[in-house]
């Protein structure tokens, strides 16, 4: 899925007692969902102190919002505003092939929408040798002076459900990744789901370029921000709708083929050790005739 991103440098100034607030040039900031305030403050926030790395389960048990365009399980966090600027990488990892699309909204410390992150700010990202399919962006804040905590919340919304994102085989990523010939093989498309598997990575950070959390001056009578925009809340044209993947799918007979071939061409020419990672990978990936395969090209 191929998404734009919009680099948004946001500073707040003051106009007599009311707060001035930038917004990301050609977006709407009204596409940011109305959640209602009891909502919010009746959800369990995990905090998040940095530097820490936090892997999430979001299932079925977990909490759910369905409000709005907000469908399906979400996470709530609390973050100190005390700490500087923070840097927070959020990683929707795909699961077979399926994917949950994140959305962001941060708040304030008075549980005010401060600032939105559709989700086509976070890009697909191609696997690695390390690294599975996955969408992921980065975010860049700055708490004003006098908080003690701002919240992220994160969630899909219908539209997500009804889209797609095309991944690319792994077979591919790996060829590409170790230097092989990248073989002509189709790539498969994950389906949009109410759950999914997240990572959060958390640093503090003294960079320019944050947006700004909340007032320099909060006020009970200043009138509520709009929450800032932060890239392009256009969909994405979404990829042509693939059938529920099946668990435990074995691996594609193309990527079986080129796994053997790489594994038996690795071992005649006295690389075992490549051979030994064409193997760990294929197996990752699903493949059921690998290891045989090694071990007769070893005897061999």
């Amino acid at each position: 899925m191929r998404k734009n991103l919009l680099s948004l440098c946001l500073s707040l100034s003051l106009m007599g007692a009311v707060p001035a607030v930038a917004y990301a040039a050609q977006n709407d900031a009204n596409t940011a969902p109305a959640i209602s305030s009891q909502t919010l403050r009746n959800l369990s926030w995990t905090p998040l102190v940095p530097p820490v790395t936090q892997d999430v389960t979001l299932g079925t048990s977990s909490v759910q919002i369905n409000q709005g365009d907000i469908q399906g399980a979400v996470g709530a966090y609390s973050l100190p505003a005390d700490r500087g600027s923070l840097e927070i990488t959020l990683t929707s990892i795909a699961t077979g092939k399926t994917l949950y699309a994140p959305n962001v909204l941060v708040l304030d410390e008075q549980m005010r929408p401060a600032a939105f992150y559709p989700s086509s700010y976070f890009p697909y990202q191609k696997p690695g040798i390390v690294s599975s399919d996955r969408l992921e962006g980065t975010l860049k804040l700055t708490p004003a002076l006098g908080q003690k905590q701002i919240y992220l919340l994160v969630y899909t919304t219908r539209q997500d459900l009804a889209g797609t994102t095309q991944m690319t085989n792994p077979a591919k990523a790996f060829a590409a990744g170790v230097g092989n010939a990248v073989p002509d093989i189709p790539d498969p498309i994950a389906r949009h789901t109410p759950t999914g598997t997240l990572s959060l990575k958390v640093s503090a950070e003294q960079r320019t370029g944050n947006v700004m959390i909340g007032q320099i001056f909060p006020s009970s009578t200043a009138p509520a921000a709009t929450p800032v925009v932060v890239g392009n809340t256009q969909p994405a044209a979404a990829a042509p709708a693939a059938a529920p993947a099946k668990p435990s799918e074995p691996m594609l007979s193309d990527s079986e083929s080129y796994f053997n071939d790489a594994i038996k061409k690795a071992v005649k020419a006295g690389d075992v050790d490549k051979a030994l990672k064409l193997l760990d990978e294929a197996e990752r990936l699903g493949s059921k005739t690998a290891r045989k395969t090694f071990i007769e090209s070893v005897k061999r």
